[in-house]
């Protein structure tokens, strides 16, 4: 993660503000996991501590749908989306829908799975790949499977995919990768999968969930993540027999520890999260007061846990000079999920692209700004009087001051 931190130093030797700062647990709060770990000498197949942390994130869901889902823990939530596409025994080289504005992972989850990813559009307000936007496209296309994507933690209307999906007959993955906390089953069909990496509201260093109330897709993918090895009596096949040929993803005792004292604190961070957020996206609305637009969710509800700020400025000409305002301030920014996927040429020739006028707009203006727990109100507004002059109209106006702090940069 190293890479994604660095920040270019401004000339006046000021510090930089990072755009990411993991909000992992200390080593205090994790020494009494790894000292369990420790004595019981078991470090991955399924050890106490993973078992310990699907049975606790499994009790999470209970209360937001029928029952308590099953869960199972994977080595990311890239190989997670990979195996729950093997589970469902898709025919190969099946098409699946998927968003272009979304993580790299998604479209190499589907690939390495034997299948084709088929890129299509997403909503202009919400950013995200809509059951209205994936009816429209399957009217197209013939596909077997939908997987759309929480894009920047935005939970998807579960119901309403559901439905989706029992009209159509189509499986639906949601990849839930940033939404832990927010993105839930309610009395669905749908497989969810999480990631606990490093940079998400719940890190484990690296790791993956996956939930759904079908049990048996969830345990086929547990089984898949110990190389198809037998993990169930009464089967034909042995207990410790090759069933069918998988992979090495499980979650090592490791991960389970630090994602165990995660889990302790998540509501407290989750909480912080959201008033950062909430203080900081009010400091940069009043920097440019109705000039930005930002990811509206249905029912207006926050995200349950952001681990990042994103925003569109008023058109690529602004966003560049922000961008440029920012590096020279020793800023971070981040063109998130740029360029789209339909525009990566080592994508282009594997798969399918529909037109995605929506993505491709939000593409030309989105930008992300330094966004973790610590970045303190005088950061808050250093980046949002960097905004202000970024959206200054130099054809009438003098070069812009910048204030930071106490002190005035002309």
């Amino acid at each position: 993660m190293r890479a994604e931190l660095k920040t270019p130093s401004p000339e006046d030797g000021r510090p930089g503000i990072a755009l990411l700062v993991p909000d992992m647990p200390s080593p205090k709060a994790l020494m009494p996991w790894l000292q369990r770990m420790h004595e019981a000498r078991h470090y991955s197949n399924f050890g106490p501590l993973v078992c310990e942390l699907e049975k606790r994130l499994a009790a999470r869901f209970v209360g937001h749908g029928r029952g308590r889902p099953a869960v199972t823990t994977v080595s990311s939530a890239t190989t997670g989306l990979e195996l729950v596409l093997q589970a469902l025994d898709l025919p190969p080289g099946s098409r699946v829908l998927v968003p272009a504005l979304t993580f790299v992972a998604t479209a190499t989850a589907v690939l390495r799975a034997g299948h084709v990813p088929v890129l299509c559009d997403v909503d202009a307000d919400s950013w995200l790949l809509t059951p209205e936007i994936a009816r429209r496209a399957c009217a197209d296309v013939e596909v077997r499977a939908v997987m759309p994507v929480a894009a920047f933690g935005a939970p998807h209307d579960a119901r309403a995919w559901d439905a989706f999906s029992r009209a159509t007959g189509l499986p639906v993955v949601i990849d839930a990768a940033a939404a832990f906390g927010g993105q839930w089953l309610h009395d669905t069909a749908l497989t969810l999968v999480f990631s606990l990496h490093t940079t998400k509201s719940l890190p484990a260093g690296e790791g993956g969930l996956v939930v759904s109330h079908d049990d048996a897709l969830v345990a086929r993918v547990r089984q898949l993540s110990n190389f198809g090895i037998n993990l169930q009596a009464r089967r034909k096949v042995p207990v410790g027999a090759l069933a069918e040929a998988g992979t090495n993803a499980k979650m090592s005792e490791f991960h389970a520890a630090v994602g165990l004292a995660s889990l302790e604190r998540w509501d407290e961070r989750a909480a912080l999260r959201r008033d950062t957020f909430a203080r900081y996206a009010g400091v940069l609305e009043a920097a440019a007061p109705g000039r930005l637009r930002w990811q509206r969710l249905a029912g207006g509800e926050p995200v349950a846990a952001p681990v990042g700020m994103c925003l569109r400025l008023p058109g690529a000409t602004a966003r560049s000079r922000f961008e440029k305002l920012c590096h020279d301030d020793g800023v971070g920014t981040r063109r998130w999920y740029q360029p789209l996927l339909t525009q990566m040429t080592a994508l282009q020739p594997l798969c399918e692209a529909m037109d995605c006028p929506q993505a491709q707009a939000i593409a030309q203006d989105l930008v992300g700004v330094p966004f973790f727990l610590g970045l303190s109100p005088a950061d808050q507004d250093r980046v949002a009087a960097l905004l202000s002059a970024a959206l200054v109209d130099r054809r009438h106006a003098p070069r812009p001051e910048v204030r930071h702090g106490s002190a005035l940069v002309s």
